[in-house]
């Protein structure tokens, strides 16, 4: 079998189609973005009585939401730490709670619809083999302890990585998403929300309503939106450009010759590891990922693809390569997501973003958060996830360091470029280079045609790179993506970049 570059989650008709949005709509909350964050979202205010209208650029669940690895648990990483040494035990525990309830939120609404998605409890591993990553897992080990998390630390773990010390988080879960989607969407129609695909958003205006602008010139009016984008289009000057960064992970699905002996790992190692299973088809697919890097800026020789690859035949006895995929997520100034208000003068809209790879609990959380303040119910997280929030330390560490590499990248693709003979470049292969005092992009198809576009990303005018693993042009300032012809993949950039008229 050839392997696919799609997720096994999206492989067939999960989720049926919706139209676009051609006309007006008028409703109490418009949610933009379809993933697990809009469609809980979409639930929750549904089966409590509000009108809900969900749009999305593309299909439902088509973003990060459908490219993940579908990893329901607490243990983010080593965080609580590091979370109790800058913001104290009672924040630290907060988050910790925020996403057992949330796991907790999941299961209650898997149970009460009898979603068929796999949901199953799993133990979540840490590990290491570095020394020094193991003084850091041992302190974790030491804070899980003062938060009263469930966990034990180890010598061993029983799949074949090398370790020297391993953190065990003990009844965490995972599942298909996109079977749970499906049946979210199902509740959402049938308590009358509306759902519409394909349907671009470019504008919130503010008067005595809200008025949601779409690209072909539709409008929604309502009271609230909730911009559940992954990256929020409309920023409202919130910043979150100069926030955030965004960074890409990939994985490999392939079956073994070996029995998966359970668990749910991930190394603290650089590169990145994480592995589950999946059954899938009437096969158990292992799913190994890693190879995380910041959005366009991938220069290894070997593709993402091909090191995990080696690593899996290395490791766990392949029998069978069978899908590719990768996906990008956003990390805020202190690691926590920004959930709630958009800022003070835009309280009628909430956004939800930097979940920082960990979507599963986090879109829980942040659903559950906007439902609550929408309905002027009590939250006990609703401070811990503001966006408005700044804290000194690490806040302005992070916010220096990261804008510091935008502003470098910005100037390097001003005048990095590439001078090849244009008959040089391979097919299915692009360059940049100057053409009449411009930066330019070209790539050439497999019948030989340039494609050529002015790569000055549309969002804040930062220079795209190629990325050559996925055939994009991808954003290094703030993860916009596009197509080799100039087509936007996915946000923050709505408009598509310029295409030139090129002949050499």
């Amino acid at each position: 079998m050839e392997h696919l570059r799609i997720p096994l989650w999206q492989e067939g008709s999960v989720i049926e189609k919706f139209p676009t949005l051609n006309k007006n709509e008028k409703t109490e909350v418009t949610i933009i973005g379809a993933g697990l964050t809009g469609l809980t979202a979409a639930y929750l205010l549904a089966t409590n009585g509000v009108n809900v209208v969900v749009v999305d650029r593309d299909r439902i669940g088509n973003g990060t939401s459908g490219h993940t690895t579908a990893k329901i648990t607490a243990q983010h990483g080593m965080v609580y730490n590091e979370f109790i040494s800058h913001f104290g035990m009672e924040q630290a525990s907060m988050y910790f709670l925020s996403q057992m309830d949330a796991m907790d939120k999941i299961e209650e609404i898997i149970q009460k619809h009898e979603i068929k998605c796999q949901f199953e409890k799993q133990d979540a591993y840490l590990f290491t083999n570095n020394e020094q990553n193991q003084r850091k897992l041992e302190a974790e080990f030491e804070s899980y302890r003062k938060l009263n998390i469930d966990g034990e630390g180890l010598l061993e773990i029983p799949v074949n990585f090398p370790i020297k010390y391993a953190l065990k988080m003990r009844n965490q879960a995972q599942f298909h998403p996109m079977q749970y989607m499906k049946a979210l969407v199902d509740v959402i129609i049938e308590h009358g929300g509306k759902i519409y695909e394909n349907t671009s958003v470019y504008d919130i205006d503010s008067n005595d309503h809200r008025v949601v602008r779409a690209v072909n010139q539709q409008t929604i009016v309502c009271d609230q939106v909730i911009i559940a984008t992954h990256f929020p289009f409309f920023e409202g000057e919130a910043f979150y450009s100069a926030r955030m960064y965004p960074s890409r992970s990939y994985v490999t699905g392939f079956t073994s010759n070996s029995k998966y002996p359970g668990g749910m790992y991930l190394s603290v190692d650089q590169p990145a590891r994480s592995l589950r299973t999946v059954q899938h088809n009437n096969q158990e697919i292992w799913l190994l990922g890693g190879e995380n890097h910041k959005t366009g800026q991938y220069n290894e020789n070997n593709t993402p693809y091909d090191n995990l690859k080696e690593l899996a035949q290395t490791k766990f006895d392949v029998k069978e390569r069978m899908y590719e995929w990768s996906a990008q997520d956003y990390t805020t100034l202190d690691k926590l997501p920004y959930i709630g208000r958009l800022n003070k003068n835009r309280e009628e809209i909430f956004v939800a973003t930097g979940y920082r790879k960990w979507g599963m609990t986090n879109s829980m959380v942040a659903a559950n958060v906007i439902t609550d303040m929408i309905l002027q119910k009590d939250n006990p997280y609703i401070d811990l996830y503001r966006p408005t929030r700044f804290h000194a330390d690490p806040d302005l560490k992070k916010f220096i360091t990261m804008n510091t590499n935008v502003a470098k990248e910005y100037i390097m693709g001003k005048i990095g470029t590439k001078n090849d003979e244009i008959d040089q470049l391979k097919q299915n292969s692009a360059m940049k280079m100057k053409h009449h005092g411009q930066t330019i992009g070209l790539f050439k198809d497999s019948q030989n045609k340039i494609h050529a576009v002015d790569t000055t990303c549309t969002h804040l005018g930062c220079e795209v790179n190629w990325n050559d693993t996925e055939k994009s042009w991808d954003c290094p300032c703030h993860g916009s993506r596009f197509q080799y012809d100039g087509a936007v993949i996915e946000g923050p950039a709505i408009e598509p970049l310029n295409k030139i008229d090129f002949s050499n």
